[in-house]
């Protein structure tokens, strides 16, 4: 058995690589120091040809500056849970704020921050990294395991990613999570956003970072600020938030394009197609800013009564709810006008999402909440009448299910698309062998990839962008 680790000051690489040949085996076991890593186990014809194979690839880590090392002695980087600021609460008494008409409610188990919302589930991640789906009327029908707190879930088209506290954002659209982008140690995320496969991360420092479909840096800006919890990518831009203000950056090569100075804390960020929103906290109350993508200029402000935890917009952006750190909820037509406020029950909203009349949250209690947000149900609800909210509950048998490189293995290519893997340079790319495809590489997972292996993937679709396939659904190796 070989150990190695490659550990950099300042916050950069802090990983282990261990060996270990056992007859014409070898077991090859890799990750972040301090935690468990992932296992690969190949087999190989004859003892000499894996002792071959073993020392080719010591040799590759320790030309990338591996070293040996007694595992143990060195313990794993702390990790900076997400913790929102406690603004001044206010001396004088509050009016009374009717209920919210909540449908129901899911308890996560632990305070939570990433949702996503779609035509088909519910999707909420809380601190301890548990990822659940849940129907529209309140049924738990899927669990993911993963490795450390959840910060944030987001859509990219047809793929659902999660970004954790262990600096690796899971692809969850298949069966078994799948590592898809790896954030250098130095970068602590607070929130992350994917367009086209491009991935925007922001990050404790107030910095805004960009990493391509291969999972290789682009470029990283400073905002002048910290704090940085919101990031939202369009084809163009990234637009991020901090401790002073929001920036629009390009999304190819980092420019500035406009900074606009709030003066505020940047809490939640917000898009549609021509506005994002950014909601702050100055002093004890907040507002949400509407500002326009093309050059910053401020469109709209919707004053709240505290800290702006979250916010998002009825489709075109027609209406805009807030969500602050004293269990409001509020709604505001287009132009800046409050049309409600009401008490979520169920602590402050820190993520939301609005569809199909149904305002869903995710609070500081971990509980995803779904609000009948229809003109009737918040006429009722001003009123002291609302329904009494189911309390779903995930049912004792439902499998868990955890991020694996195991692939299941087949022969029958059937319907789906042969990839192969190959090296070029110290990288290991994949391509589509099937015919009929151009000579793109292939957004794959990396921690199973092999070089000359080939894998049967459900499909590839084409970037927006062009000149790169994205691989999705189940992963097969092929035999």
């Amino acid at each position: 058995m070989t150990y190695l680790e490659l550990s950099e000051d300042g916050g950069g690489s802090h990983k282990f690589y261990e060996v270990t040949v056992a007859g014409a085996q070898v077991t090859i076991t890799y990750g972040r120091i301090g935690e468990p890593g992932q296992t690969k186990v190949t087999s190989f014809p004859t003892e000499a040809k894996a002792q071959a194979a073993a020392d080719k690839k010591l040799g590759e880590k320790t030309r990338k500056g591996y070293a040996p090392a007694v595992r143990g002695v060195r313990g794993r980087r702390t990790v900076t849970r997400r913790a929102i600021p406690t603004p001044p609460r206010p001396t004088t008494p509050q009016p009374y704020v009717h209920q919210a008409p909540v449908l129901w409610r899911f308890d996560s188990g632990s305070a939570a921050f990433g949702i996503f919302v779609d035509e088909e589930r519910c999707w909420v991640g809380n601190q301890r990294g548990d990822v659940y789906t849940i129907s529209h009327t309140g049924t738990v029908n899927g669990r993911f395991r993963l490795p450390d707190g959840v910060k944030c879930i987001v859509a990219d088209d047809f793929w659902i990613y999660a970004g954790c506290d262990d600096g690796r954002v899971y692809d969850l659209s298949g069966k078994v999570p799948r590592s898809a982008y790896e954030i250098a140690a130095d970068v602590d995320i607070y929130w992350l956003d994917i367009h086209d496969g491009v991935l925007g991360v922001s990050d404790r420092a107030g910095r805004v970072t960009a990493i391509d479909y291969e999972d290789e840096f682009q470029w990283a800006r400073s905002g002048g600020g910290d704090s940085a919890w919101m990031v939202r990518c369009d084809q163009d831009s990234a637009y991020h938030g901090h401790s002073r203000g929001v920036a629009r950056h390009d999304l190819q090569d980092g420019a500035l394009v406009w900074h606009h100075d709030l003066a505020e804390q940047v809490l939640f960020g917000w898009q549609e197609a021509h506005s994002v929103y950014a909601g702050t906290a100055r002093g004890a109350r907040g507002r949400v800013h509407r500002l326009a993508k093309r050059d910053g200029r401020t469109e709209a402000v919707y004053e709240c009564d505290g800290a702006v935890y979250s916010c998002a917009t009825s489709p075109g952006g027609r209406h805009v709810f807030a969500g602050d750190d004293r269990s409001s909820v509020y709604c505001f037509d287009a132009s800046g006008e409050r049309l409600w406020k009401l008490d979520t029950g169920c602590g402050s909203a820190f993520s939301m999402q609005f569809l199909n009349d149904r305002l869903y949250i995710v609070t500081t209690d971990g509980t995803l909440a779904c609000i009948d947000a229809s003109e009737a149900a918040i006429t009722a609800a001003r009123a002291g009448n609302v329904p009494r909210p189911l309390d779903v509950k995930a049912a004792a048998s439902l499998e868990v299910v955890e991020p694996s490189v195991v692939l299941e293995t087949t022969s029958d290519t059937g319907d789906g698309v042969v990839v192969e893997c190959f090296k070029e340079g110290e990288r290991l790319r994949v391509r589509v062998v099937s015919p009929g495809y151009e000579s793109w590489n292939v957004q794959f997972p990396k921690d199973v990839r092999e070089a000359g292996a080939r894998y049967l993937v459900e499909g590839v679709r084409s970037a927006g962008r062009g000149g790169f396939y994205r691989a999705y659904g189940d992963i097969r190796r092929l035999l």
